[in-house]
């Protein structure tokens, strides 16, 4: 043992001198600046604004059917589910490496026969002789003296932190696109409806129009330009149906389950208001957005394995075989007190000369941490840029509804007073015309608005780190 010892303490001061330094984790600057550009700053400050990171997805979106509908897919979701096993595999992963540091101890038992002919015997007779053993044993156990498995165990840890963080970010990406498909079907049906009404009123001027017609008092021009606004809306009829059942399929898709008719949003001038986002929000709230800490679990991982790279320069010491037990020729005397017996067996395996394998280990296991470095700086500089791009549009998208609200208003008046004057015979039908089809283009462009404001609250929440 003295020995054994000896050797190991010889081996460590020759070592010691040429292995690299052992690397302490620190997180990366931010790559970004402190605050938003200035133009994200958005409007002041609402009195029950909320950070998302810190609003579970059900105190943000207020609307009970969509609330319905998000739950659905969150219990169907395919891809979700595959995140949560990716998780339990990531976990299992972790068990078997932190088993490596704990000897694996097995019940022992076995008997050996053999015959000693006469010439070998020490009676001059052959004689059959018979040993019996049992214990407890062990078996390639390695002594983490240099932290080679606790490096591991370490990276496959934070491994395992990373996969739940992916689940997490899986989750806040799903409820997105949920409420995303969802505000779409709302406003094709809103569009769908503006079409039917559309189509209902350019159906009554066709009518009333040809009866003029038929009277002398109006010309075939005039019956032909109220048939093509009847036929325009038949056309935006038929489209919306169609967009409309590609909504409900990825909607159907999302949820991993067909969505009862009941839960399907009718129109989005009517959904109940989303929460405000708190304004004035550090870009550090970056950090708890769930895919940068996943980054940040992957840098950690790769950094530990570093430690373990750097474990290869020491000595490798581990006991090859060890055992605890009663050895007999009798079987009934086997558990006798006379009959204990033991066996240890260490070894040191000593790196001599690997032609540079271990150097070239390090040096890989560095670049992986320096490219895991990038990956997460380039994951806080894209989610930067999506929350700036977002926090832009807030203000604007806003300004646009308000703006296209008051056009929709006057629109809607130039409409009625040139109905009016149509039908005192003061104007021709052409006047009625060009109001409507400014009216109708206004109205499905304040649907299209008010549909790019409310998915930018739910890009907010998204990019935000809305809690998952």
């Amino acid at each position: 043992m003295r020995k054994l010892i000896l050797l190991i303490l010889i081996s460590m001061s020759i070592f010691l001198c040429g292995c690299p330094k052992s690397t302490q984790y620190a997180r990366p600057n931010l790559p970004v600046p402190q605050n938003w550009p200035e133009n994200t700053a958005g409007r002041a400050e609402m009195q029950d604004a909320v950070e998302p990171s810190e609003t579970d997805w059900k105190e943000f979106f207020l609307d009970e059917r969509l609330q319905s509908v998000i739950q659905l897919a969150l219990e169907n979701n395919r891809d979700l589910r595959m995140a949560a096993f990716n998780i339990e595999k990531a976990q299992a992963m972790y068990r078997i490496q932190r088993a490596e540091t704990y000897p694996k101890i097995a019940a022992l038992a076995n008997g050996d026969f053999y015959r000693v002919p006469e010439g070998l015997s020490s009676t001059s007779d052959a004689e059959t002789i018979a040993q019996y053993t049992a214990g407890l044993g062990t078996a390639a156990w390695e002594l983490d003296f240099f932290g080679r498995i606790k490096s591991l165990k370490s990276a496959a840890l934070e491994q395992y932190f990373a996969t739940r963080q992916a689940r997490d970010a899986a989750q806040i990406s799903l409820v997105g696109s949920v409420a995303g498909a969802y505000l779409a079907l709302a406003a094709d049906h809103d569009v769908l409806r503006l079409a039917e009404a559309t189509m209902n009123t350019q159906q009554a001027y066709y009518e009333l129009i040809l009866q003029t017609r038929n009277l002398g008092m109006a010309s075939d021009l005039e019956v032909r330009q109220a048939q093509s606004q009847v036929d325009v809306a038949r056309v935006d009829i038929a489209r919306y149906k169609g967009y409309i059942a590609q909504d409900e399929n990825a909607l159907s898709l999302l949820v991993g389950a067909p969505v009862p008719s009941d839960l399907l949003p009718k129109e989005i001038a009517t959904l109940p208001a989303m929460k405000e986002i708190a304004s004035g929000v550090s870009s550090e709230v970056l950090l708890r957005r769930p895919d940068i800490l996943m980054a940040e679990h992957h840098l950690k991982a790769y950094n530990a394995n570093i430690g373990a790279a750097r474990a290869s320069y020491f000595p490798r010491i581990s006991l090859t075989s060890g055992a605890l037990g009663f050895v007999s020729t009798d079987l009934a005397d086997l558990f006798k007190f006379g009959s204990r017996t033991w066996t240890f067996a260490p070894a040191v395996a000593l790196p001599l000369f690997d032609s540079g394998t271990r150097n070239a280990s390090y040096r890989a296991a560095e670049v992986d941490r320096d490219i895991a470095v990038a990956m997460y700086e380039k994951s806080v500089q894209s989610a930067f840029r999506e929350v700036s791009d977002a926090l832009s549009l807030r203000t604007t998208l806003m300004d646009q509804q308000n703006a296209q609200e008051t056009l929709v208003n006057t629109l809607e008046e130039a409409y009625r007073l040139s109905d009016a004057r149509y039908k005192a015979g003061i104007d021709s039908y052409l006047s009625v015309l060009i109001a409507q089809r400014a009216l109708y283009v206004a109205q499905q462009q304040l649907v299209g608005t008010r549909l790019a404001r409310l998915s930018n609250q739910v890009v907010l929440y998204k990019v935000l780190g809305g809690g998952a």
